[in-house]
């Protein structure tokens, strides 16, 4: 796996794939600059070796060229990052941006125009991949958000840089992380999946059977789960098509040695409000017009003593309607839980849109080991695929 680590990049033009597609107001500002951050050390470490960066992204889903989604409304925020001067170019490909990288001096930033401006991009174009390629010296990706994206600047791109391409710092981290949950982590191994739908989930669940002891299930999916072994989930989301999938997985479960555990009570609500009438119930005897909305508290004891016995955590999904205060409590006390474990020594690795904005709204973003930047490129690697911007590096 070449890192960049592998190279030194003096007087050396590194083009990079970053994540920056960041969240902007009505007045273009960011948001929240948390991608940018996480590319941070890769660009660092290049202009300190005394190369400069050309730094290439997609913003949005534009239909061909669209102000609002140009990347021009980022280079300040960069700018101000990093710490270095940083210019723009209103093209990624052509004679203006050749122009622009080949007076590109080592210590500076360049920023391209977005990559999805053009549909070639997206369609994985060969000849547009190339054109990208012809402004850098050595091809760096640092994008985990796409790497399960086979476009152009992802994937296609890598083949023009045969012995010069590398893993950026956030990548590498990344698979780090996931192969430490997968492969080669402490035993004990946790996975917490939560969530709405175990539709959304089946293939993860599959997939890590083999390879954790202990599996939570919390969130809407629990439902599903406990009217298939024959409980009254009332008005509780439930998808009653999944019901035979969800017995066979407490099979495949138990033929593995994998020990399921189940929320045993509730917070049921009779509205899904914030300001409903709740009552704590038996998850499995939720009366008609109420419905489980959050984990209640002996579920929570009994989920805090499983995580506490684990070495490395998995955790993808909230355990209840965390965006609604009230239905927020089981969501934190799991976050405490996790956060008190890793600071034991257990691993935990925190991924999934949903866990994610969980544990940035919660403070947990640095009581865990490593809160990863990629929501679909996550969940593939969980379910065991093989992201094509991975292996366009590893080839």
């Amino acid at each position: 796996m070449k890192t960049l680590n592998d190279f030194n990049f003096k007087n050396k033009k590194a083009l990079i794939r970053v994540d920056f597609n960041v969240p902007l107001d009505a007045n273009f500002n960011v948001t929240d600059a948390t991608r940018i951050q996480a590319a941070k050390p890769t660009i660092i470490k290049i202009l300190e070796d005394g190369g400069s960066c050309i730094l290439m992204s997609h913003l949005g889903r534009p239909k061909g060229v669209q102000d609002e989604f140009s990347l021009q409304h980022i280079v300040d925020k960069v700018e101000d990052i990093i710490g270095v001067e940083t210019t723009f170019v209103s093209n990624c490909i052509g004679e203006e941006a050749e122009a622009a990288a080949a007076k590109l001096e080592p210590g500076k930033i360049l920023i391209l125009e977005n990559l999805r401006f053009h549909e070639e991009e997206s369609k994985g174009d060969v000849a547009f991949a190339e054109k990208l390629a012809k402004l850098g010296d050595i091809y760096v990706n640092d994008a985990f958000g796409t790497a399960h994206r086979a476009h152009a600047s992802t994937t296609i791109i890598a083949q023009f840089f045969p012995e010069n391409k590398c893993f950026g710092s956030l990548l590498e981290q990344e698979i780090k992380s996931i192969d430490k949950v997968m492969k080669t982590g402490e035993k004990p191994v946790l996975a917490v999946l939560g969530g709405a739908k175990v539709s959304s989930k089946i293939t993860i669940i599959e997939n890590i059977l083999d390879k954790v002891d202990h599996l939570i299930i919390g969130g809407g999916m629990t439902f599903t789960f406990i009217k298939a072994q024959g409980g009254s989930v009332g008005d509780s989301i439930c998808e009653d098509d999944k019901m035979d999938l969800a017995l066979d997985i407490l099979k495949q479960a138990k033929a593995k040695n994998v020990q399921i555990h189940l929320p045993v009570d509730v917070l049921a609500a009779n509205a899904f409000s914030n300001d409903a009438d709740t009552q704590v119930i038996d998850v499995s005897k939720i009366p008609d017009g109420w419905q489980g909305l959050d984990a209640g508290p002996k579920s929570k004891a009994m989920f805090h003593d499983v995580v506490m016995q684990c070495k490395t955590i998995l955790w993808n999904g909230p355990l209840g309607v965390f965006e609604m205060e009230t239905f927020a409590n089981g969501t934190i006390e799991l976050g405490n839980s996790i956060a008190e474990a890793t600071k034991n020594g257990a691993f935990s690795l925190v991924g999934g849109g949903d866990s994610v904005a969980a544990v940035k709204q919660f403070g947990f973003e640095h009581k865990v080991s490593y809160v990863s930047t990629g929501g679909g490129a996550m969940l593939e690697s969980l379910e065991g695929k093989t992201l094509p911007g991975i292996a366009a590096i590893l080839e």
